[in-house]
Parts: C-alpha cells; sequence; structure tokens
C-alpha cells in the first residue's frame, strides 16, 4: 500500500479547510462585523461546519487499525511502547504550536479586548495541556482545537487497549480477530447509545468512540470481496440508524457518510488512485500543521484589524481571508521545518520513531 492515499489526503485538506474556517467564523470581532455582508454563509461556517471533525475521527480509527491490526489481530509486541511512540508523534509538533499559541495571545492581549481570547495561562494549565489532559482536569484550551489532540489520544489508547485485551484471552488468530470485533463494536455501541448522548462525557475519549469505531469497521470490512463488505457494512449502517432513531445527531449520520465513502473507496480502488492532485495531496500533508497554528495566526489577524480596521464590514471580510490564507502560509513553514522535521529526525533514530498510521 503506498505511503500516501490520495482520497485520504482529499478528506484530510477539505476537513481542514472547514476547520479553519469554522474557527475564522466563531471567534474574533471580524466575522462580527463583517456577518452581515454574508450572514448566511458566516452563521453556516460558525455552526455546521464544526462537523468537519468526524471526517478526522473516522480516519483516525481507519488509520490507526491500519497500523495496529490490519486482519484484526494486534501485531505490535509492546502496547506502552507504541502509546509511548503516539504521544510524541502527536505531542512533538503540538508543543511547539502550543508556544507560538502562548506568544500569539500575549501579543493579541496586548491589541485587542476580545472574548475570543484565552486568559494568561497558569502553570498548571500548561502542564496540563504538555499531558493532553486540559479537558479532563478543567483547564481552558490554550488554542482552538486542542482538545482534539487530546481526544485523538485517548482513542488510539481505547482501540490499542481492547486490541491488546483480545490477545490476552483468545486463543488463536481467527478467534483473537472475532473477540476484538465484539469489544470494538461493543464499545462503539455504548458510546452511541449512551456516552455520545451526554455532554459530560465530552473530555473523555469514550464520547467520540463511536464515530473512531465507524474508521476502524470500513477498515476491517473491505479487506475481502464486495459481498463480504457487504455483510459487515450492513449490520453497522443498521445499528448506527437505530441510534439516530433514538436521538438524531448530525455529527453521528456524518461519521457514518464518511465511513461508507471511505469503504466504497477501498473497495473500488479509489483510495489509492484519486483524486491526482499536488495540491489536494500537499494540502492532506500539511493538514496537522494547519489545524496546529491556524488558531494563533488568525488571533493575530483579528487583533490587527480590530485595532486598524475597527468596525468597517468591508475590511473585515478581507482580514477573514487574509487570515484564511495566511493560515495556509503559516502551515506550510511548520510542517517543512517542524513537523516534517522533527518526522525525519524520528526516522534517522528509531527509538524515537511514531507510529505513523497513514499520516
Amino acid at each position: 500500500m503506498p505511503s500516501r492515499l490520495p482520497f485520504i489526503d482529499a478528506l484530510k485538506a477539505l476537513a481542514a479547510q472547514l476547520i479553519v474556517l469554522h474557527h475564522l467564523a466563531f471567534y474574533g470581532p471580524m466575522s462580527d462585523h463583517a456577518h452581515a455582508l454574508a450572514p448566511d454563509a458566516i452563521s453556516w461556517l460558525s455552526q455546521e461546519a464544526r462537523y468537519a471533525v468526524q471526517v478526522f475521527l473516522v480516519l483516525g480509527g481507519f488509520l490507526a487499525v491500519q497500523s495496529l491490526a490490519p486482519a484484526g489481530c494486534l501485531r505490535v509486541s509492546e502496547p506502552l511502547g507504541v502509546l509511548w511512540k503516539r504521544y510524541c508523534k502527536l505531542a512533538s509538533p503540538y508543543l511547539v504550536a502550543l508556544l507560538v499559541a502562548l506568544l500569539s495571545a500575549a501579543i493579541s492581549r496586548a491589541l485587542m479586548a476580545h472574548d475570543s481570547l484565552p486568559a494568561p495561562p497558569s502553570v498548571p494549565q500548561v502542564l496540563a495541556h504538555v499531558f493532553l489532559l486540559q479537558s479532563v482536569l478543567g483547564h481552558e484550551g490554550l488554542s482552538a482545537g486542542v482538545w482534539y489532540i487530546a481526544i485523538d489520544f485517548q482513542l488510539f489508547a481505547l482501540l490499542l487497549g481492547l486490541l491488546w485485551l483480545a490477545r490476552q484471552v483468545a486463543v488463536g488468530a481467527a478467534r483473537e480477530a472475532a473477540i476484538a470485533a465484539c469489544l470494538v463494536a461493543a464499545l462503539a455501541v455504548a458510546s452511541l447509545l449512551h456516552f455520545n448522548r451526554d455532554a459530560e462525557w465530552d473530555s473523555w475519549g469514550v464520547y467520540f468512540f463511536g464515530s473512531y469505531a465507524l474508521g476502524v469497521a470500513s477498515y476491517w470490512a473491505t479487506n475481502g470481496r464486495p459481498r463480504r463488505a457487504a455483510c459487515w457494512l450492513a449490520p453497522v449502517v443498521a445499528v448506527v440508524l437505530l441510534t439516530l432513531l433514538v436521538e438524531y445527531r448530525p455529527r453521528i449520520a456524518v461519521a457514518l457518510v464518511v465511513a461508507l465513502a471511505l469503504a466504497l473507496a477501498r473497495l473500488f480502488g479509489v483510495l489509492e488512485g484519486w483524486p491526482k492532485s499536488h495540491l489536494i495531496g500537499y494540502l492532506g500533508r500539511t493538514s496537522y500543521s494547519l489545524f496546529l497554528v491556524h488558531f494563533p495566526v488568525c488571533l493575530l489577524v483579528n487583533a490587527l484589524f480590530s485595532r486598524f480596521a475597527r468596525n468597517d464590514p468591508w475590511f473585515n471580510l478581507v482580514g477573514l481571508v487574509v487570515a484564511w490564507l495566511l493560515s495556509m502560509a503559516a502551515a506550510a513553514l511548520f510542517y517543512r521545518y517542524v513537523e516534517a522535521a522533527m518526522q525525519g529526525t524520528r526516522r534517522r533514530h528509531p527509538a524515537l520513531a511514531a507510529v505513523r498510521p497513514g499520516s
């Protein structure tokens, strides 16, 4: 399988762009002033565009199981070591981005007063972010979207733990794969019917595990022929539709659509061959960097336009476009000099190499 999957890169690119536009519409004074010029677009971006995070949740499950247990059996010998490598992969560029976010917020506080600005951080708050525990411990995020990185790590740990448990209790590969599928399915159903319906759980991975497990099921279902895939996917779709009848949640509907798109793309060879676009591929590769650095950039642009453009709707609409373009430029620089550089370091030093599930 190729190291890059164009269809997945395209999904990452689209979802990352929507997240940036969502944060631009939701945070900062520029969108408040520009709202009168494009009320429907800005309202949609500030609300519905947040469902793009479901793309990353489903892709996370799909790519994690591709690395950990493509045939249903855990293929790593040291789960704790794998978990540490996963933390290193996520946290190395993330910690650099946190420093950028702290500096950006400090400058922005000197230029404007707005409720989208994070307060000056405390030492416990910073330490909680370092260990990906900020939401669990009740700390305000130092940058928009950092909660997702903690959730991604929790979800990876949950999947790894279930696969490890299946290996401990099973005898034989076939039984191990069956037990793993049952454990993943059981936690997914619990997530969809209970945890995901209670916002009190949204700091924990179990709240999002239903979407993550749809990515896992999408990969496992398409390991064989289309008829086998249909036998796998039919009960998955039925269970998800049942949970949506119990309580309709657009985020779960989006996750189901993404999982089915991945399954069809893999079955029909689209995953590895479409779209053939260097630009989309690049946007997919740099999507994590964009996710990490866009909010500090958007914060600074908001602060500058708040200081110098004031309340003019057209200037603030231009400011939104400028912030979007500068975010992509910053992501390109961050990817080249931070994320890719750190990946290169890990390749040269195997002890630091992180599990890279199709990243």
